[in-house]
């Protein structure tokens, strides 16, 4: 055997250890946070005014137990818990998605107006037609695609670059946030306490009748989202790498596109703008992933996982009140940012 063709073997078995190295990390990376969620889901159960016993609430679940105990778990927590759990696959696997493909950490839909926009159209069907409840989440999921498509349409110029649909984004999400301060503190607009409710990013008074059509969405998102990203591993070496390996460039980053923006609105519709799920919810991913590229499984789980605890520790780790779970992910979301910014501006100056 020649020295070329030893080498060459040689590489090869590296190739294969390595790739059976990272689908067991996968594994055991994906098995660890479906634990961790299944203990958090059980404890969001369990634990409140009214301690349950985790017999007691499997009971519930199964239609067992005393009238009182099936409407603690099946009527005030379960809609709560699974609520959660929705919304964070949905806001974790769009920030993901959303930062894969436009190359950039700061690419998630809270910072490039998506979510912003869904705030515009809550408010403005609030003060417009008082309205509440379920079309107040209707009016969110059509503000976020009618600025979703606003910002795609600015920052095309013969294709869309990633940068140019993030300064684009950012410059949106700052113009609606204004809009929104603005009416909430003008004194010639009333808007209902819902949306003002719905605005801080809540869990507070879900139900079933609001759970069911987010998990009718993600019944059609989560396939389509799985189907699009098919290609996602080719766009990330660049447009004219994609293109010439054969891949529609633009019809792809559309689909993908679509499918994050459609993620993030029913999830923002169903809990309101909850902040920094999806921004920190792919870069945790893909740091225990660091060879498995965007990592969308893992990071729709770490969604789940954040808005789990994030609304545990709302109930009840923060002094004696309830807090809206928005404020949580906020208290763990802006140090990161805060560092990632830092790190950027040290990497800047050669740092």
């Amino acid at each position: 055997m020649s020295l070329t063709t030893a080498t060459t073997a040689e590489q090869i078995r590296a190739v294969h250890q390595a790739r059976h190295t990272g689908r067991g990390r996968e594994v055991v990376v994906t098995t660890i946070l479906l634990v961790a969620i299944l203990a958090a889901f059980a404890l969001s159960l369990s634990i409140g005014d009214f301690a349950v016993p985790i017999p007691d609430v499997l009971g519930a679940l199964v239609g067992r137990g005393d009238t009182g105990t099936h409407f603690i778990i099946i009527e005030l927590r379960l809609p709560r818990a699974l609520t959660a759990v929705c919304v964070g696959l949905a806001l974790g696997l769009a920030g993901a998605v959303f930062q894969a493909l436009l190359r950039n950490p700061l690419a998630s839909p809270d910072m490039i107006g998506v979510t912003q926009g869904a705030s515009v159209g809550a408010v403005l069907a609030s003060i417009t037609f008082g309205i509440s409840g379920i079309a107040l989440s209707f009016a969110a999921l059509a503000g976020a695609v009618v600025t979703s498509t606003l910002i795609y349409a600015l920052a095309w110029q013969r294709g869309v670059a990633g940068y140019r649909l993030i300064l684009v984004g950012i410059g949106v999400a700052g113009a609606l946030s204004s809009i929104v301060s603005y009416l909430l503190t003008s004194s010639d607009v009333t808007v209902s306490q819902d949306a003002l409710v719905w605005l801080t990013g809540s869990l507070n008074g879900s139900s079933l009748e609001q759970f069911w059509p987010l998990l009718g969405a993600l019944v059609v998102l989560l396939p389509l989202t799985a189907l699009a990203s098919l290609t996602l591993p080719v766009l990330q070496l660049g447009d004219d790498t994609a293109a010439g390996l054969g891949v529609p460039v633009e019809r792809s980053r559309r689909a993908l596109l679509g499918c994050a923006v459609g993620l993030t609105g029913v999830a923002v519709a169903a809990a309101g703008p909850v902040a920094f799920v999806a921004f920190v919810a792919g870069p945790v991913a893909r740091r225990l992933l660091p060879t498995k590229g965007a990592a969308l499984v893992q990071a729709a789980l770490i969604g789940a996982l954040l808005m789990l605890v994030a609304d545990f520790a709302a109930q009840h780790l923060l002094w004696s009140s309830q807090f809206p779970v928005g404020v949580v992910t906020s208290l763990i979301g802006a140090p990161y940012l805060l560092w990632l910014l830092s790190r950027a501006n040290r990497i800047g100056k050669g740092g």
